[in-house]
């Protein structure tokens, strides 16, 4: 039963939501996610630690850079489940097509030059 309630916690948060649906296009350094919902890194590191608690992610470290992805395997059977029905729900809400252009731009930038923007502020 924690883990149901875990997993329902870590979705009870808009950015959470849209950091997982970010996630189901692929992995992306903690340096994207960050430019993606314009947080403070800090606050960013939070809720990604809640995901990784709830294991809704997985993360690696790459050199200086942490990397997330959704996790392959979830704790509970239907968390899976749950996940599909609110991407699809999710889809066409106003903030995730924003952030489905905004992720392309942020692709498009390259990942040298965004982790230096965000972490090597003048």
């Amino acid at each position: 039963m924690r883990e149901v309630v875990d997993v329902l916690k870590a979705l009870a948060d808009e950015n959470r939501l849209r950091i997982l649906y970010a996630l189901r296009g692929g992995e992306f350094c903690v340096c994207q996610i960050i430019a993606l919902l314009d947080l403070a890194p800090s606050t960013v590191s939070k809720h990604l630690t809640i995901l990784r608690a709830a294991h809704l992610v997985d993360s690696r470290k790459e050199g200086r850079w942490m990397h997330y992805r959704l996790s392959k395997e979830f704790r509970t059977p239907s968390t899976g489940k749950i996940l599909d029905l609110l991407f699809k729900d999710m889809k066409t809400a106003a903030q995730i097509v924003e952030d489905q252009k905004k992720l392309k731009r942020i692709c498009g930038e390259g990942l040298d030059a965004i982790c230096r923007r965000i972490f090597c502020k003048p």
